[in-house]
C-alpha cells in the first residue's frame, strides 16, 4: 500500500486541506493519506519555525518516523510545502516514489516579482505583522481562492476558529516567509518523478514559475484555467484526478499549458 504525505504552505495547517484528503483517497484506492503540520503551524504552533526549508523537510521526516510510518512515500505539497518536498527529494530521493508540487516557485528559475506578485507585498506583510485574526484570514481567503462554488463566509469562520485555537506567532510567520524567500533548489532535477500543478488565475504566485520549473526539469505539468493559489480548495476533485492520471502514465511526455 502506498503512503501519501500532504504538506501545506505558509502559516497553514492540516485542517486547511479541507475535503481534499478524502477526494484524493477516493481516487487512489488502497493508499494511506497522511497530513503533516510544519513546525510553528497547527498542532506544532508552539515550536519554532526553521529558517531553512531543508530543516522543515527534516522535521517532516522525523514526524513520520515517530508515527511509525516508514518510507517510501509520495509527497503532495503546495507553495512553501512544495519547497519542503523538493528539499526532501534532493536530499533523500531514495525515500520518495514521487512528488506532486502545487503552485510553487524557486529562486533558481524565477525572478522575485513572479515568485510573489508585487501587488501582494503589503497584504502579506500586513498579515504577518497584524494581530487581527479575522482580518488576516479574510485577506488570505481573498488572495488565494477564486472558485465561485466556495462558500467563503462559512470557510472564513472556520479559518478564524482554527487560527484562534492554534495561533501562529508573528515570529514564526516571519521565519517561514524568510525561509521561502531564500530557498534555492539545485538546477538539476531531483531523481524522483514529478508532477507540477499550477493555477492560471493564481493571484499570489505567477503560474509561469511552475512552467519554467517543468521545462527545466522535463516534469509533467497540468494547469487549471480558473482556480486560485489554493488549488486543492478551489477544485480538489480536479487535483485528485490529475494525480491519478499521472500515476497511470508517469512515463508519458509532459504536457505543457499555455500561460
Amino acid at each position: 500500500m502506498s503512503t501519501w504525505v500532504l504538506v501545506r504552505g505558509l502559516t497553514r495547517e492540516r485542517r486547511h486541506w479541507g475535503e481534499f484528503p478524502a477526494l484524493l483517497q477516493a481516487q487512489l484506492g488502497p493508499a494511506q493519506v497522511l497530513t503533516l503540520d510544519l513546525p510553528g503551524n497547527g498542532q506544532l504552533n508552539a515550536q519554532v519555525s526553521p529558517t531553512r526549508v531543508g530543516d522543515m523537510a527534516e522535521s517532516c521526516r522525523v514526524a513520520l518516523r515517530e508515527r511509525g510510518v516508514t518510507p517510501p512515500y509520495h509527497l503532495l505539497a503546495m507553495s512553501l510545502g512544495a519547497m519542503v518536498a523538493l528539499a526532501w527529494a534532493h536530499e533523500h530521493p531514495e525515500e520518495l516514489r514521487g512528488c506532486v508540487l502545487i503552485n510553487t516557485s524557486l529562486r533558481t528559475f524565477s525572478p522575485w516579482y513572479q515568485r510573489l506578485r508585487p501587488r501582494n507585498y503589503a497584504s502579506v506583510l500586513g498579515m504577518v505583522l497584524s494581530r487581527d485574526t479575522a482580518e488576516n484570514e479574510r485577506t488570505v481567503l481573498e488572495i488565494t481562492t477564486r472558485h465561485p462554488t466556495v462558500d467563503k463566509s462559512a470557510l472564513l469562520a472556520e479559518w478564524v476558529r482554527w487560527r484562534s485555537e492554534n495561533p501562529v506567532s508573528r515570529a514564526n510567520a516571519l521565519r517561514q516567509l524568510w525561509a521561502a524567500a531564500r530557498f534555492s533548489a539545485p538546477r538539476a532535477a531531483p531523481q524522483v518523478p514529478l508532477l507540477l500543478l499550477a493555477s492560471e488565475a493564481d493571484e499570489l504566485v505567477d503560474p509561469r514559475c511552475s512552467q519554467r520549473l517543468a521545462q527545466a526539469w522535463g516534469a509533467a505539468l497540468q494547469c487549471h484555467p480558473t482556480a486560485g493559489h489554493d488549488l486543492p480548495l478551489d477544485d480538489g476533485a480536479w487535483v485528485a484526478r490529475q494525480v491519478a492520471e499521472w500515476l497511470g502514465a508517469q512515463h508519458q511526455s509532459p504536457r505543457k499549458c499555455l500561460l
